[in-house]
């Protein structure tokens, strides 16, 4: 389970026994771990070379633009619908939303994150073995085929159970909806959505703490709300120091 610092939240357990409508406690007990029930996806998302759909720019000349501004991250690469990625943002924001201590899913770029990584090899499983006969449990479809159909599914459960789109629920519904994925009640096509949810999550915490030179993690601002200093070549200068010293975040980007 990440770590989220010093945010503040208020627990909702999965079986739903403690009726709260925070969204923090409902990351913290969805009990998909990093490094847990994610299939192919853990960490996968980084394997997507983002050098080759963009070119970071110096930090000294234009320090904003080259951690995440909409010039660079804020395009579509693999959606195709603008509903699918409102649904897709809609969900990030529910799985780590904006609060007090800093921006959610959305300020901190992890659609765009997400919708990257599903451009990109990765997404379409050009490294996995992809002939019949599938193991128990394997599913012919791509990480992208899988989210394409779980992002639909949320607004197909939504209007049945609660008469409007995922995306115009409230917090409260929103999480209900995203609880039954969880716990895989909802049917889905050659996967299941406990496993659609588990890449959801994956992806959302890696676009909201991942390098920005990624297309997530807009302007540090992740690694700020944790003190993480990002990517430094070399501690020596703080290293013998015996209390904690606060560095100002860098991106891969700042050495190139």
């Amino acid at each position: 389970m990440v770590d989220k610092g010093t945010r503040n939240e208020k627990n909702i357990p999965v079986n739903q026994e403690v009726p709260d409508s925070s969204r923090r406690k409902f990351l913290r007990n969805t009990g998909m771990v990093t490094g847990g029930v994610v299939g192919g996806a853990v960490l996968g998302g980084f394997l997507g070379n983002p050098f080759k759909t963009e070119k970071a720019e110096s930090t000294t000349t234009k320090p904003v633009e080259a951690h995440g501004s909409a010039s660079h991250t804020e395009a579509m690469q693999f959606f195709t619908r603008k509903e699918d990625f409102d649904t897709l943002a809609a969900a990030t924001e529910v799985i780590f939303p904006e609060d007090e201590s800093g921006p959610g899913a959305i300020g901190l770029g992890a659609p765009y994150y997400i919708d990257k990584q599903l451009a990109t090899p990765w997404g379409r499983n050009i490294d996995d073995y992809r002939k019949r006969p599938f193991a128990d449990g394997a599913t012919p479809l791509t990480r992208g085929d899988i989210m394409i159909q779980g992002i639909r599914k949320l607004n197909e459960v939504s209007q049945v159970k609660h008469k409007d789109k995922f995306k115009q629920l409230d917090e409260e519904k929103q999480i209900e909806v995203l609880q039954a994925f969880e716990s895989g009640e909802v049917e889905m096509t050659l996967v299941s959505s406990a496993e659609f949810f588990a890449t959801l999550r994956q992806l959302t915490m890696e676009g909201c703490f991942a390098d920005p030179v990624y297309g997530g993690n807009k302007n540090m601002e992740g690694w700020k709300m944790k003190e993480f200093p990002g990517a430094y070549m070399s501690y020596a200068d703080v290293i013998e120091s015996e209390e904690f010293v606060l560095k100002e975040p860098k991106s891969l980007s700042d050495h190139m």
